[in-house]
């Protein structure tokens, strides 16, 4: 079962763009680690071996976020920001994520810290991206408060932590992946991966993920 019939291979690639196309979403759509996609593929009778895979991931994963951004509809103008902590070779980090709306991840960023400063770099890249919001929706961090009111001072800021149910909730798919991953080697590293993974984590809503691949 093959995500799309596009015979056609990629340049200097022996696979057609359907399987890479399948096997970079099955990695980051599910929690599967790369052996487990390696299985997968053999069952459905493609022989590649799971370091091909991890090619693959880094190489296509990049193209599949913009594809997917560039053909989603604009983001609403309601946003909901959160941060959780997660552990990045034994050095606790803060994961700043942003949803809007509909559910949509906006932009992520892994700092070292969670105050006024990086509330301000976050919401800077924020809306370098997407614009002003209407609505801003965080809990009760004083950090936030700073942020907006600097940067963004015309918005509507609700703190209230029943209110951001919407981006926490986001958080599970992360906490999934951790465990999996048995933790995040790096900084970098982290930040790729799950750019690529939180909009890939909802790509059925909008389209086929080979569809994204280049032409080579």
């Amino acid at each position: 079962m093959i995500l799309s019939p596009d015979p056609t291979r990629l340049k200097g690639h022996r696979f057609p763009r359907s399987v890479i196309g399948y096997a970079v979403w099955l990695y980051h759509r599910f929690a599967l680690s790369l052996r487990d996609v390696e299985d997968v593929l053999a069952e459905r009778g493609v022989s590649v071996s799971h370091e091909t895979i991890r090619v693959w991931c880094l190489r296509f994963g990049p193209q599949f976020v913009a594809a997917i951004r560039r053909d989603r509809p604009n983001p609403a103008d309601k946003w909901h920001m959160d941060e959780m902590a997660i552990s990045i070779g034994g050095q606790k980090r803060w994961l700043w994520r942003a949803v809007d709306a509909r559910g949509d991840t906006l932009e992520i960023l892994i700092q070292s810290r969670r105050n006024a400063r990086a509330a301000k770099r976050f919401l800077k890249k924020l809306m370098k991206h997407w614009g002003n919001p209407r609505v801003l929706i965080t809990d009760k961090l004083r950090s936030y408060g700073v942020a907006i009111r600097e940067l963004c001072p015309e918005a509507d800021h609700r703190r209230h932590k029943g209110l951001n149910n919407r981006c926490e909730a986001s958080h599970r798919h992360t906490r999934r992946r951790e465990k999996v991953m048995g933790r995040f080697k790096s900084d970098p590293h982290a930040q790729m991966f799950l750019s690529t993974h939180d909009q890939t984590a909802a790509l059925f809503r909008n389209r086929p993920v080979a569809t994204a691949l280049a032409c080579g």
